[in-house]
């Protein structure tokens, strides 16, 4: 199997660190060279001390979801006959606060439309237009567990 990489990088910024009042701002660096600003969530640090232009851990967890799902949408319809030509998914994570009252994404929802030419050879499958995956919220977030409903 493969693995994947990347790279978190942070540095202060002669900013009070031991006091809470550092920033969040960092970069992430992939394996294939793309490198991207990175911060903590503004509803979780907000700003001046977060970057709210960057990409923050719950924006790329939902982003990372909605992806997988999309390819493996992708793949099941070219193998049943369907020719997509456009796909897009406004997905949504929803944070809540476990016992201990730690922030964590516990619900995603996933809402996927495609795109087919009338010339396309549907195999007609039932495709749900949402679906959720709630996360459990007794786990850390680092190790929740999808569960489909």
């Amino acid at each position: 199997m493969s693995q994947h990489h990347a790279t978190i990088r942070w540095a202060n910024a002669g900013s009070e660190f031991l006091g809470g009042r550092y920033l969040r701002a960092h970069t992430w660096s992939f394996d294939g060279g793309l490198t991207v600003p990175g911060s903590s969530s503004p509803s979780v640090v907000p700003a001046p001390l977060s970057d709210p232009a960057a990409v923050d851990p719950e924006e790329a967890f939902v982003a990372a979801l909605s992806s997988c799902h999309m390819l493996t949408f992708l793949h099941v319809a070219r193998r049943a006959g369907f020719a997509i030509e456009s796909y897009e998914d406004a997905a949504v994570g929803d944070m809540a606060k476990n016992e201990r009252g730690v922030p964590f994404v516990k619900v995603v929802t996933l809402n996927p439309a495609s795109s087919t030419p009338v010339t396309s050879d549907p195999r007609p499958r039932p495709w749900p237009s949402s679906t959720t995956m709630p996360m459990n919220s007794a786990s850390s977030p680092s190790r929740s567990r999808p569960r489909w409903s």
